[in-house]
């Protein structure tokens, strides 16, 4: 029961077995808490029921939360690797009661624990409590039967926990297990408290009252219980050592640690190991939480750690990459604990070989530099700020490590002229934005990018999570408050939505604060990473500096994913059916349909869209994972990932790739790879339907595609039958033999306009060549003049010849008015009379008298035209007037 995995899974089933619900690890992000970077404690999941903002259909819970402490004031970066007990991430073990059980039941929990289940020696343990907390002095002789040497009163702020300045807070009581007279170091409260002998396993937190004002507290209606218990710690005591580095889990990534270098365990690169195996775990926890490495925020924080256990392997000889080939010990240790090890151990395992392979360019590069700038320096010397800052503004070298690899060689860094450099950059650069046309009038999001640093995308992994208002923006000016009813645009620390970028439309939803509601309508990324919500207070004052909750719209939210994830699919379809030269030129992913422009020089067939469209279907039936991996952008475009066009990429991108090819040369690979920072379905089948609507011509060479997905799929393929059935009824057919119906008419209407076109002609002339109407002779030639009703332009040349037929000399004149009031004038002139008229010359005259202007044609046959029919006759008699 020792190892690891068994003393986890102990603890939870011990406190189920007595009536606690067993709550699973919230992530590293923390969700409803955004003054933390990073889950620190198991009650932060809870923070909201322990304030009553929150209720649980359970009062009491037991949970294995996941930790992190790496940035901020919970800081232990500096020291992992070098002492037994500090470590980035750490397992805590914990019970906590909601107004249920108090001080009482959960001393009797924690005592029968680790004294019966546990088995560890009562003798070795002793405990402390708050100096005023009699109660808990009384019940740990009651129930533990400590004398009164072994329940030490502890005066200060470590035996009291609160959670901020105000709010619940209570007296502490911490366990503590002797190690033996052999290890150095006195009890608590002790002038050698700080040895290593006496060792805090566990905490219970009583929580009692409540911090009205600094000067003001009161008991709470409910007090409560708070617990942590460290499990690498306990872990360490049940197997009979000292050091936390000693216990199974270290061991195994130790281990491989040491068979992958070659160096030793112990000796002088003992902490190199340490700190790879802590380190691997923190990056692969936050990895698989959604965070990925960067330079601001939480990315930064995760890339120090990856850095610095990268740095340690260097130390170790490592001529390669090798963090991540260390991954799959971490994952068989962990993984059945935490199954987000195991299904993002893929991207884990993409971003550790990226980072890696990238930092040890820079690393060997930096280092090289730093010898050369400090070849001069001797111990107690320092390296100026100017340098220190070029090394890292030029060439990517860390200010941290430039201090830890001149650590060995007692040379400092002038810490004061690298802060100089720096904010001199910030100030060219702000200059550098104010006259860059347009966005001099967008300032403020640099300046507020310069302030508070870049927003944290949670959107990822969730749509919902609470952060702090860093700003107010209205007519790009910053305010303080705003009233209901007014727009403005708001600026958080983090979010879950998403800002509108490579054609996907931003999120909307809520974001609701203590007496306030603003309805979210749209989200912008402004100024390098800025996130803006534009949004309308619905409710109450919107103020700067308060916390938040942001809610994202889920449903507008999944037709977007669906949206998105669909265009991947048809892009890949479409190269598929009708070549690689289709490029994607431009996209709109919208939650109500999608488009995008590809490249194609001509429309596209209905059977080439039919097997698109089934192809793209293929694979949302496969319902196939959705994966994501970070990579250098060379790497994944080598690799066969798509870039899209507009889309800017860093040296850093996320590849998206879905499904599996069916048919084609893709049969049995990856189906759709592609470069993209959009948010998409976890699997396929998260689209439901794709169905193509409309394809049309956009420009030269560029085709644009329609569709819609999911729900609205089903809405207009519903409708389209619906008039299926419509159409059927009315023909008095199955909808089965509609296009056979319809195709019937379609054949006997031609047939019908045929008959009644001629049967019109035929009435316009006069009723056939026995009724027709004898010409006129004037200046001795034959003239045929005639205003025809019911008869089209277009048959009037046909009809010109057929008025000519039997007449070896004439001039005919036709004119026919449209329903309109317009008329359109034909003339015709036999060849042995075009010397002495042309038609176009007379149809001129015939135009001018219909209002018109011009005309054109043959001197044997011209067409025009005039705004007034009822002018026909009169055009008529003009053309007669011309030949007289």
């Amino acid at each position: 029961m020792s190892g690891v995995n068994d003393i986890r899974s102990t603890f939870l089933d011990y406190f189920k077995t007595n009536g606690h619900e067993v709550v699973s690890s919230s992530p590293l992000v923390p969700r409803n808490d955004p003054t933390l970077m990073f889950t620190n404690a198991g009650m932060v999941q809870f923070k909201n029921v322990f304030t009553g903002l929150e209720h649980r259909p359970y009062s009491t819970a037991a949970t294995a939360q996941k930790c992190v402490r790496a940035g901020g004031k919970h800081n232990d970066l500096d020291n992992v690797g070098y002492t037994a007990r500090h470590h980035t991430f750490f397992e805590m073990l914990g019970n906590f009661s909601f107004g249920d059980y108090f001080k009482e039941r959960a001393i009797e929990l924690a005592w029968n624990l680790i004294t019966k289940e546990f088995g560890i020696d009562r003798n070795r343990l002793l405990v402390t409590v708050y100096h005023t907390d009699d109660e808990a002095h009384g019940l740990w002789k009651k129930i533990a039967g400590l004398s009164d040497d072994r329940i030490i009163r502890i005066g200060t702020s470590d035996n009291f926990w609160a959670m901020g300045d105000t709010g619940p807070c209570g007296p502490c009581s911490e366990i503590f297990y002797d190690h033996g007279d052999h290890i150095w170091g006195g009890p608590p409260g002790s002038p050698e408290e700080d040895g290593d002998r006496f060792i805090e396993i566990w905490n219970l937190v009583f929580m009692q009252y409540e911090q009205i004002t600094k000067e003001e507290r009161v008991d709470l209606p409910r007090p409560s219980i708070d617990t942590g218990m460290g499990l690498e710690r306990v872990a360490a005591l049940l197997q009979g050592k000292h050091d936390n580095y000693d216990i199974d889990l270290f061991r195994a990534l130790i281990e491989a640690s040491v068979e992958m270098t070659g160096v030793k365990a112990e000796g002088e690169r003992r902490a190199s190991h340490r700190v790879i195996a802590d380190h691997l775990r923190s990056s692969a926890f936050l990895i698989a939480d959604g965070v990925l490495p960067s330079n601001e925020g939480r990315g930064y924080v995760l890339r120090r750690i990856m850095r610095r256990a990268m740095r340690h392997a260097q130390l170790l000889g490592a001529k390669d990459p090798i963090i991540y080939k260390l991954l799959p010990v971490l994952v068989q240790q962990m993984g059945r604990a935490y199954p987000e090890l195991v299904r993002a151990e893929a991207l884990i395992s993409e971003t550790l070989k990226l980072e890696e392979t990238r930092f040890r360019k820079t690393l060997e590069r930096g280092l090289t530099l730093l010898s050369d700038a400090t070849s001069t320096l001797g111990k107690g010397d320092s390296l100026d700020g100017e340098t220190a800052f070029k090394l890292y503004d030029t060439y990517g070298f860390p200010l941290d490590l430039t201090q830890d690899a001149l650590r060995s060689r007692e040379i400092g860094v002038d810490l004061t002229g690298f802060n100089d450099a720096m904010q001199r950059q910030k100030a060219e650069a702000r200059a550098s934005w104010a006259g860059s046309g347009d966005k001099a009038q967008e300032t403020v999001w640099f300046e507020l990018k310069e302030k508070f640093g870049a927003t944290e995308f949670l959107g990822y992994t969730s749509e919902t999570a609470e952060g702090q208002i860093l700003a107010l923006v209205q007519d790009g000016k910053l305010v303080e408050r705003a009233d209901a009813g007014a727009e403005v645009q708001v600026v958080v620390n983090q979010t879950p939505f998403y800002g509108e970028s490579g054609g996907q439309m931003g999120d909307a939803g809520v974001i609701v604060g203590e007496g306030f509601s603003l309805a979210v309508s749209d989200t912008q990324k402004k100024g390098e990473g800025v996130f803006v919500h534009v949004a309308t207070v619905a409710n109450g004052v919107a103020t700067a500096g308060v916390a938040v909750t942001l809610t994202v719209d889920h449903a507008r939210r999944s037709r977007l994913r669906s949206n998105h994830s669909a265009t991947h699919l048809l892009h890949e379809a479409l190269r598929e059916v009708l070549g690689t030269h289709v490029a994607q030129k431009g996209s709109l992913v919208a939650p109500e349909r999608l488009r995008f422009d590809i490249s194609h020089p001509k429309p596209i067939s209905a059977e080439e869209l039919k097997i698109v469209e089934e192809m793209a279907n293929e694979i949302i039936i496969q319902n196939a994972q959705v994966t994501t991996r970070l990579m250098a952008v060379d790497d994944a475009i080598a690799e066969g990932a798509m870039a899209l066009f507009g889309e800017k990429y860093g040296d850093e991108v996320r590849v998206v790739s879905m499904g599996t090819a069916v048919r084609g040369e893709k049969k049995g690979k990856s189906y759709s790879t592609e470069l993209c920072g959009g948010t998409h379905v976890s699997a396929t089948g998260d689209i439901g339907l794709v169905r193509l609507v409309g394809e049309s011509a956009v420009g030269a060479g560029v085709r644009r595609i329609e569709a819609l997905t999911g729900e609205a799929a089903r809405n207009y393929l519903a409708e389209q039958d619906e008039r299926v059935k419509a159409l059927a009824s009315a023909l008095k057919v199955q909808p089965t033999d509609v296009v056979a119906r319809v195709e019937a008419l379609v054949d006997e209407r031609r047939k019908l306009e045929k008959e009644l076109a001629d049967a019109k002609r035929k009435l316009a002339m006069g009723g056939g060549a026995a009724q027709a109407d004898q010409p006129r002779v004037i200046n001795g030639v034959n003239f045929i003049g005639r205003n025809l009703a019911g008869v089209e332009a277009k048959d009037l040349k046909s009809l010109a010849d057929e008025a000519k037929a039997g007449i070896e000399s004439a001039v005919v004149v036709l004119i026919a008015a449209g329903d309109d009031g317009k008329a359109s004038a034909v003339v015709s002139v036999t060849p042995d009379l075009t010397a002495r008229f042309s038609a176009v010359d007379l149809v001129r005259i015939a135009s001018g008298a219909l209002g018109g202007k011009g005309g054109g044609g043959r001197p044997d046959m011209a067409q025009a035209g005039g705004p007034d029919g009822d002018k026909a006759d009169e055009a008529i008699e003009a053309v007669a007037a011309a030949l007289a």
